[in-house]
């Protein structure tokens, strides 16, 4: 093949998805010189699944993605169709936003700001070859022979490597929607040292809409008053579409059990790892069989469209079956498709080879992001796009990299298990994941991430500005439900409300951890009139689990004791007696960065930590 020089550039990104996009955005806006290397322009941000932004956990990842400054929290609000807030009759810690977006605007959107982003050219190609020059990438070559030269490169496929759509008997070497496969890269990858393994996800049909019985139905409509995504918009999106919900019944299930035989999950066709947490309708009435009905969701994909996507109920089934499953859903009878389910396997690496900065060990300068790493979901991928971004582009300029702690963040969580734990199948944000998860709230993820960003282009003067103003306002907030309430009130508001205890000496933060409400507090003692409602929020949680939040934090301090402590890159822990087999291997497939590091690896336990503790403090000697 004959090669020609594209161009010479700092970074380039090949991918266009969410991780792709956050990736090139970050490293253009620190002032990189970026190229943007994608399949199809049409395929920028595109919403291959549901087009929904945030849900438990991941809209805690999207507040935290805007927090440090990166576009889609923005671009979510911008395009929201219905907002709601998850989880509110639970604790502070597990609430999440969640809105159903506008697919076809999500992706003219980012598209008309990636455009207009200064320093960051985009071009349409395929990636065919990544160039390394003594152990550092130099470039990548596209399948027309084009050289992109460049000081660091991030790969963010998404789910495009080797990709093949499977619909019963019928099995097409496409991306999602018929997007065209790359099918070039994953050789090169082999070659350069990365582990690849094959991961499988799915998608449900879309139906038209104009054919759907919505009254047979339950309608779920947005909720107003919630916050927006970004921190940067003080009004929530409006809600201008409703969302429903019906139910798969006992005709249903007989339909997908008598077809199992056609099912390329059962018959022996699909063998690559699925997602648990987001499994086909097969899995479900399988898994679940002692369940006589399953949740389904019917949701817009955009306000130009008919075509409602059916949540809850994707199908590697043959389209023949899917009409029948469909059609037995109460308000789906006589139900039309306008793209039917399937399923999709890929290529993806193994994460053990990857630094937490994102960079691959055995190539400096070589980044992953996204699908690409075993994850699973929008919110996952664009999360680790912007670290693989900021990472780049600080080794470029010779700033420290951006590592996240899991006590800081649940991108921290995110990138953690997959650096020292690895995934064996498409790996799903969860607040479960999170040990610190009260002192990870989506409502304070600015106040723990944005100075992260001070000094940087990030932090452009708007989001300083708005950042500053939240955050006196809610220490400001805090000083006034720390003082003294008056005796009398606090007396009368108890006997109101059945508070018990002495009312002598009584803070406004005493009676809302007695179990006053701060709505409640403040219109009785005419305080903290005209403060915004999430500002309120955020000190309530706050003071609410004071004691809790105190006790996380002295954890979180002993278990930076051994995130300090550092681990030789150069270490052979072949060679270090008292450590279990077991755990030399894991140690030196892993290689923590740190002691901390090494005791979240599975299979290595408490006691080869005593021993790495030892031999550290031989080394000092």
């Amino acid at each position: 093949m004959r090669t020609f020089e594209e161009g010479q550039f700092d970074i380039i990104v090949v991918g266009a998805g969410h991780a792709g996009c956050e990736a090139a955005l970050a490293s253009a806006r620190l002032g990189l010189n970026t190229a943007m290397l994608t399949l199809n322009l049409d395929s920028i941000a595109f919403m291959a699944c549901n087009p929904s932004i945030g849900g438990t956990a991941k809209g805690h990842l999207v507040r935290e993605i805007d927090a440090l400054g990166g576009e889609m929290g923005v671009n979510a609000d911008k395009t929201a169709l219905q907002i709601r807030m998850l989880n509110e009759g639970k604790g502070e810690a597990v609430q999440s936003l969640r809105c159903q977006c506008d697919k076809n605007a999500y992706h003219r959107e980012m598209k008309r700001t990636l455009e207009n982003t200064h320093n960051l050219h985009i071009v349409q190609g395929e990636c065919a070859q990544v160039l390394v020059e003594n152990g550092k990438v130099s470039g990548v070559v596209t399948t027309y022979g084009g050289i992109f030269k460049a000081k660091a490169v991030i790969l963010a496929t998404g789910v495009y490597l080797n990709a093949e759509t499977v619909t019963g008997e019928h099995r097409q070497k496409s991306g999602p929607s018929g997007f065209a496969p790359a099918t070039e890269l994953t050789e090169n990858l082999i070659n350069l040292g990365f582990k690849v393994r094959r991961f499988k996800t799915g998608t449900p049909a879309r139906l038209d809409g104009r054919t759907i019985n919505f009254d047979a139905c339950t309608r779920q409509n947005g909720e107003d008053g919630v916050p927006a995504f970004s921190f940067l918009h003080d009004a929530p999106p409006a809600n201008s579409h409703e969302c429903f919900i019906t139910y798969t019944n006992k005709y249903t299930h007989e339909i997908i059990l008598d077809n199992l035989d056609r099912s390329p999950l059962y018959n022996g066709d699909i063998t690559s790892a699925g997602p648990r947490y987001c499994p086909s309708i097969e899995t479900k009435v399988v898994r679940f069989s002692d369940k006589d009905r399953h949740q389904i969701f019917l949701e817009p994909e955009g306000a130009d469209t008919n075509e409602i996507y059916v949540q809850g109920m994707s199908s590697s089934m043959p389209h023949d079956i899917q009409k029948q499953m469909y059609r037995s859903v109460e308000g789906l009878e006589n139900c039309e498709f306008m793209r039917y389910a399937y399923a999709i396997e890929y290529d993806c690496i193994d994460t053990l080879d990857i630094y937490p900065t994102l960079e691959f060990k055995k190539v400096e300068g070589l980044y992953t992001a996204g699908q690409i790493n075993g994850t699973s979901g929008y919110e996952e991928a664009a999360a680790q796009g912007l670290i693989a971004g900021i990472n780049a582009a600080f080794k470029i300029t010779g700033k420290p990299p951006l590592i996240l702690g899991r006590d800081e963040a649940y991108i921290g969580v995110l990138i953690d298990d997959l650096c020292t734990k690895g995934t064996e199948e498409p790996y799903r944000m969860m607040t479960s994941r999170a040990e610190y998860a009260l002192n990870l709230r989506q409502d304070t993820a600015d106040f723990r991430l944005t100075p992260k960003i001070e000094n940087t282009a990030l932090l452009t003067q708007e989001r300083a500005e708005k950042f500053a103003k939240r955050k006196k306002t809610y220490e400001e907030v805090l000083s006034v439900l720390n003082g003294k309430a008056d005796y009398n009130g606090a007396m009368k508001f108890g006997e109101e409300y059945g508070l018990l205890g002495n009312m002598h000496g009584t803070t406004y933060a005493d009676l809302i951890r007695r179990g006053g409400k701060v709505e409640d507090v403040c219109a009785h003692f005419g305080i903290l009139q005209g403060v915004k409602k999430e500002v309120i929020k955020t000190a309530e949680t706050t003071v609410k689990y004071e004691g809790y939040i105190s006790k996380s934090r002295q954890q979180i301090e002993k278990a930076k004791k051994l995130e300090e402590k550092k681990l030789p890159p150069d270490i052979d822990y072949s060679k270090i007696q008292g450590l279990r087999l077991e755990a030399r291997e894991k140690l030196e497939r892993v290689r923590p960065l740190t002691l901390g590091q090494a005791g979240r690896i599975s299979g290595v336990n408490p006691a080869d930590i005593t021993v790495l503790m030892v031999y550290l403090a031989m080394l000092k000697k």
